[in-house]
């Protein structure tokens, strides 16, 4: 036998009628040790009266509930964090633990003890977590206008909350015990915290964006200036020997911060350092780093402050991004987001019960919670208004500033562990909690679209670009593989003094441990960083080509790391700031040259469908079927690239078109313009008159180049395609195709519906999937949908001529 200290307002679950009436007063729980592993049904003996089954079943049924109602809220665009509050409620005496029978057989008294110490743990792990998504250094970013919001967004519903909370009792009949709790509840309705801003924003997808950003580091302001108007309420309302004690609490987190900070953090970079570069993680290290959350949740206990204050401080200390944040994250997420924290929100949900709620101290705690998210929304309006912020997002940033989430949580259960509040008056809160967060994350999705600022932009295409002095290119990579192919093909654009050659390269590397994105400039950094470690391999590569070609080609690289569903924003907006007309992007499945796709870059799939949506630029996606070892166009020993373009109409064709012309005066490239032409459909409507404009253009400016073959071909259907497609076999290194085609053209006919990969378009879904193109490198080119203004032959002809035409002239 063992007793176990508990809070007694955590037991009242379990009633009078059925544990007796003692229970509300207990403050131990004494437990058997002999009833842990069950024997089972043949043996006559109940699993669910032992300790390990009994477990079992509470972890399937947590999870379970949590996912249930993630999967009914997922229309109406919920965050996980009302899933999971509503999971534990529905779990709680408010829905299914009202039923006696159902509480003492899967929620018994005697199975508390387990599950109070799981919560517990799940959430000094979730703590860790969240520190390991914390960027310390975001507070270097905190400027006049991050600080203003910050500020106001807790000072005004603070003044006015509190000012609430003293009126409302001499106008309306209030219980005394309310009374009293009001100036606590007005405290806690009033603060912000970081971490749930970051969240937040990230299960909204614009962690990245501008106002994203700005609203972190305003978050960073309200949380620090939350945390010292809350230190200074308590010490105020505390004895001179409480203000004591209160006092060698903050020395002690000072301490262990210090000796975590100045004597674990090294040990935690000597680690990193010992690590092979681009290798993952030793598990001995993942493992001394647990044991070390473990221990500082020990410390902080034994010295009497809260289990999660050490490992959020150790998690905080530990540098995001690969190689640990990342692994950390891979490693613990998972399971302490969907099986240990499950049971801490059980447990919460077991403390609230919505039929012990009066309605008249319901509608006054509530008042008082929407007043909060009132002042909130007030104080960070007026001021991103007043700092020049458009008026919709405006809006947004403060709706987004009002959002609650754990970290509340915790600070309700707290306030309530300290007698600052009740059960009804906890309860109440995690309902308005709920309603708040609830509306927000509909309302946020509504009225911010980060993709509106791209759609506004002005016509980028490589068509475009023909009239401008330079070809500005972002190059967008994962890693070092496709690096020799996206430098031939930028080699193939054929970048010479008059038309000279600009690359942006982008690193992209997907956020995993870390709540703060980064997008580093490598050319403006001056202080080395270890995040940028990854990327040095493929910057290298591109900066050895920018030397060997003397000026004609200028690299710019940064590294960008997000999380994957926000990867596209970082190309849009690099391609916005610099005013790209084409951005390269790698495919996110490995297609081998055998024809079989494997997947591989989980998160490259959405990050090509969004930036094909909402790019302010024409966008190219490059399939490298081969892995060379190095670049074969900069190499004076290959004499010859073999580049077709497959033509079958439209603006993605003629975007295609345009990008071929730019390759047909390098000395290395012989090109071949494969037109496909229907034979049964011969509509002359406007697309197709622009069709024959711009070839007629391509024919024109092509004149006597020897290395441009033209070569057209009728077919009556799909199935003649594809046998133009099989007769290309082996013959090129490059081919080149726009994604989309009329649709009611015979040339597709039955194509759409073997469309695998609709990112690619009919056609280049079939070159990466047949087997017989081999190593051929595929170029799915789409451009930016917009009215083209219609330029002039001679115009084409007068710029072009030097960039397009090589030295060998023969008629075209």
């Amino acid at each position: 036998m063992g007793t176990y200290a508990v809070d007694a307002d955590d037991l009242t679950i379990y009633g009078e009628e059925e544990w007796g009436d003692g229970v509300k007063n207990m403050s131990s729980i004494c437990m058997s040790f002999s009833m842990i592993h069950s024997d089972g049904f043949f043996s006559h003996s109940n699993p669910l009266h032992y300790s390990v089954p009994l477990l079992l079943l509470q972890f399937a049924l947590a999870s379970s509930a949590i996912l249930l109602t993630s999967q009914l809220l997922k229309p109406l665009s919920q965050p996980i964090f009302v899933s999971q509050i509503l999971g534990g409620i529905i779990l709680g005496p408010s829905v299914l633990s009202r039923s006696s029978a159902f509480l003492k057989n899967f929620f018994p008294l005697r199975g508390f003890v387990v599950l109070d110490i799981l919560s517990s743990i799940g959430y000094m792990l979730c703590f860790f977590l969240i520190g390991v998504q914390t960027d310390p250094w975001i507070l270097m970013k905190i400027n006049k206008t991050s600080s203003t919001i910050g500020f106001f967004t807790v000072a005004v519903p603070m003044f006015i909350t509190q000012a609430y909370s003293y009126i409302i009792p001499k106008i309306l009949p209030v219980e005394t015990t309310i009374a009293n709790f009001l100036p606590a509840i007005a405290q806690a309705e009033s603060v912000l915290s970081f971490p749930t801003i970051a969240f937040f924003l990230s299960e909204l997808r614009i962690l990245n964006s501008d106002f994203g950003k700005l609203a972190m580091s305003s978050s960073v302001v309200s949380g620090l200036f939350s945390f010292l108007l809350t230190t200074l309420a308590v010490l105020s309302h505390q004895s001179i020997g409480d203000n004591f004690k209160m006092l060698a609490t903050i020395s002690t987190g000072v301490l262990v911060a210090v000796v975590i900070v100045f004597a674990v953090r090294p040990a935690v970079l000597w680690m990193i350092k010992k690590n092979p570069p681009g290798e993952i993680l030793k598990e001995s290290h993942i493992i001394a780093l647990l044991v070390g959350v473990l221990v500082t949740g020990f410390c902080c206990q034994a010295t009497g402050l809260h289990i999660y204050y050490g490992p959020l401080i150790l998690g905080i200390t530990i540098p995001a991004g690969p190689p640990l944040g990342s692994a950390l994250m891979e490693k613990l997420e998972f399971s302490t987001s969907w099986i240990l924290m499950p049971i801490f929100f059980v447990k919460n949900g077991m403390m609230i019960d919505i039929f012990d709620i009066k309605f008249g101290n319901f509608m006054i705690v509530l008042s008082l919670a929407l007043l909060g998210a009132l002042g909130k929304f007030i104080g960070a309006f007026i001021t991103s208004l007043l700092s020049g912020m458009p008026l919709m997002d405006a809006i947004t940033l403060s709706l987004v500033l009002i959002a609650q989430g754990l970290m509340e949580l915790g600070l309700f259960k707290m306030s309530k562990y300290n007698k600052a509040e009740d059960k009804e008056t906890f309860t109440i809160m995690c309902i308005s909690m709920l309603i708040i967060t609830g509306i927000l994350s509909p309302l946020v999705k509504q009225l911010y679209d980060p993709s509106r600022r791209y759609a506004a932009y002005g016509r980028r295409s490589v068509m475009q670009s023909k009239w401008e002095p330079e070809l500005r290119v972002l190059v967008c990579l994962h890693d070092h593989h496709d690096v020799p192919t996206a430098i031939d093909l930028l080699e193939a654009l054929h970048p010479i003094k008059r038309c000279p050659l600009a690359i942006y390269l982008l690193h992209q590397i997907e956020l995993v441990g870390r709540a703060t994105p980064l997008f580093i400039s490598h050319k403006l950094s001056k202080r080395p960083s270890s995040i940028a470690g990854p990327s040095e391999q493929v910057i290298n590569a591109f900066r050895c080509y920018e030397e060997s070609r003397n000026g004609i080609v200028s690299v710019h690289p940064f590294t960008a790391m997000s999380p994957g569903v926000t990867m596209h924003d970082d190309i849009c907006f690099l391609a916005l700031d610099k005013r790209t007309s084409l951005a390269i992007i790698p495919f996110y499945k490995l297609v081998r040259s055998d024809g079989t796709i494997d997947s591989y870059r989980n998160a490259g799939k959405i990050m090509n469908k969004n930036v094909i949506n909402q790019a302010p630029c024409s966008v190219a996606i490059l399939v490298n079927r081969g892995f060379l070892k190095t670049p074969r166009l900069s190499l004076p020993s290959w004499s010859l690239y073999r580049v077709a373009i497959l033509f079958l109409g439209g603006d993605d064709d003629r975007e295609a078109l345009a990008i071929a012309e730019r390759m047909c005066g390098h000395s290395k490239i012989r090109l071949t313009l494969i037109r496909l032409v229907s034979g049964n459909y011969m509509n002359e409507n406007a697309e197709r008159r622009a069709d024959n404009e711009s070839l007629s253009e391509f024919r024109h400016c092509m004149e006597g180049n020897y290395r441009v073959m033209y070569i057209e071909e009728v077919v009556m259907d799909g199935s003649g395609t594809i046998a133009v497609i099989r007769s290309m076999e082996n013959s090129y290194d490059l081919v080149l195709v726009g994604k989309n085609h009329d649709p009611e053209s015979p040339l597709v006919s039955g194509l759409k519906d073997w469309n695998e990969q609709p990112e690619l378009g009919e056609i280049g879904d079939i070159l990466i999937s047949a087997d017989f193109m081999g190593n051929t490198t595929i170029l799915v080119v789409q451009q930016q949908p917009s009215k083209v203004e219609k330029q002039g032959n001679e115009k084409c002809k007068n710029l072009l001529e030097e960039c397009l035409v090589g030295d060998d002239k023969i008629p075209f």
